[in-house]
């Protein structure tokens, strides 16, 4: 039998083989694989399923492929979500420095970068492969290359039956008490990702928050004034719906990108506007009224503190070839909104194949925030991106998707 991935995941498929195991858990990216390792080494008999041929796909080119793996200002502030206090307790149970012991006691070299950041010095692959290590010589059974064909509960058990996703062969039926659906978002389609998690749990009565791409770049209107100047990076302030952050930003040919516009993706909702301030914490106001400065040009005074064609694009026309000592306080106030309160409206994000993340999810109201155990099905976990749980830029992703495998896999 063959489905799309728009189909219900729930069928009756006829199975050659029958594999009974404590815990099926759906998805060997990072939360599956924490939460298998840490429910293998209760001694659960654990069954990990994946449509790739290899585990930890998004593991692996995380963090530029170098893994940031997790940010010692570790915090519930740093999520987005339908309940911000939801991430608190099993953040609480994982903390930064309990994955720097991790690695650490395994070898594995990393360096704190700016904000917080921890990164693997070799490769993510280190990360990838540990995980995997630990959970193979925990026992854990790994289905890999296979396709979800069927997910139901008998009134005993769940029931998943799982085929070979290239080349269909005779599919498989595993039995469990316990199933973790760790199946990610459908950010990044182009390793394999898909909403396969979100239409499980609606199969179970649970509601989905629709998904949107975030940790993406801004794409800008075609009127735009600043396309044009792809490639010029420099701090900024980017502001939307009452978030601001100060990081680098990047002009690129649909808009804007780089850490400061990533991070406000999350928070920006369609038809809102983003205001960027092209020189956070420095007060042009001041440096037009300096005697020194009364000769320059206003494109000359910006393109001390900017890249040129930058600055000569945000100076008002009429502004550009008049020295600063001409300017009226009504061209100086133009001047200093130009640069200070650049205000545009997004023509939207570049979707979901250049987000890193995708908000929504599986909305937690029914979901246990100590166990990632469902209030409508005992025994169902959901863990990671696939809930309504999302972390800024900055390592918290994986934290998130580590500590939460972890809380289902002490229950499972």
């Amino acid at each position: 039998m063959t489905r799309t991935d728009t189909d219900v995941i729930a069928t009756d498929v006829i199975a050659t083989d029958v594999i009974a195991t404590d815990v099926i858990i759906l998805g060997a990216g990072a939360s599956g694989l924490f939460c298998a390792m840490t429910a293998a080494a209760r001694g659960r008999r654990v069954t990990l399923v994946d449509h790739a041929r290899a585990t930890g796909r998004k593991v692996r080119i995380a963090g530029g492929g170098k893994c940031n793996f997790t940010n010692l200002e570790m915090h519930a502030k740093h999520y987005v979500g339908g309940n911000p206090h939801f991430p608190k307790s099993a953040l609480a149970r994982l903390t930064p420095w309990d994955m720097v012991s991790l690695v650490s006691e395994n070898a594995i070299a990393w360096e704190e970068r700016e904000h917080g950041q921890l990164f693997c010095l070799h490769s993510a692959d280190d990360v990838a492969d540990l995980l995997e290590r630990r959970c193979r010589a925990a026992g854990c059974r790994f289905l890999l290359g296979q396709r979800v064909e069927g997910v139901k509960h008998d009134g005993t058990a769940f029931v998943v039956t799982v085929a070979p996703a290239q080349d269909p062969g005779s599919p498989v039926r595993l039995h469990a008490a316990s199933l973790v659906v760790a199946t990610g978002s459908p950010a990044w389609p182009q390793v394999g990702a898909t909403d396969i998690g979100h239409r499980i749990a609606r199969q179970f009565g649970h509601a989905v928050t629709p998904p949107r791409p975030v940790l993406a770049p801004l794409a800008m209107p075609p009127q735009w004034p600043l396309h044009g100047l792809a490639g010029i990076a420099l701090p900024a302030r980017v502001t939307t719906c009452g978030v601001s952050f100060t990081l680098s930003l990047l002009f690129t040919h649909r808009g804007i990108s780089g850490p400061a516009a990533l991070q406000a993706s999350c928070h920006w909702q369609p038809g809102a506007p983003v205001e960027i301030d092209f020189l956070p914490g420095e007060n042009l106001d001041e440096m037009l009224r300096a005697p020194e400065h009364g000769k320059l040009l206003a494109r000359t005074l910006l393109g001390r503190l900017m890249p040129d064609r930058l600055a000569e694009r945000l100076v008002p026309p009429g502004i550009s070839g008049r020295r600063i000592a001409e300017l009226s306080k009504t061209a100086r106030a133009a001047l200093h909104g130009a640069v200070h309160v650049h205000t545009a409206v997004p023509a939207g994000t570049e979707g979901m194949r250049k987000a890193e993340a995708a908000a929504g999810g599986v909305r937690v109201d029914r979901i246990s925030s100590r166990s990632m155990e469902s209030a409508l099905r005992p025994g169902l976990f959901f863990t990671g991106e696939v809930l309504d749980v999302t972390g800024q830029l900055g390592g918290y992703n994986l934290h998130w998707a580590w500590a939460s495998g972890k809380a289902a896999g002490e229950v499972a």
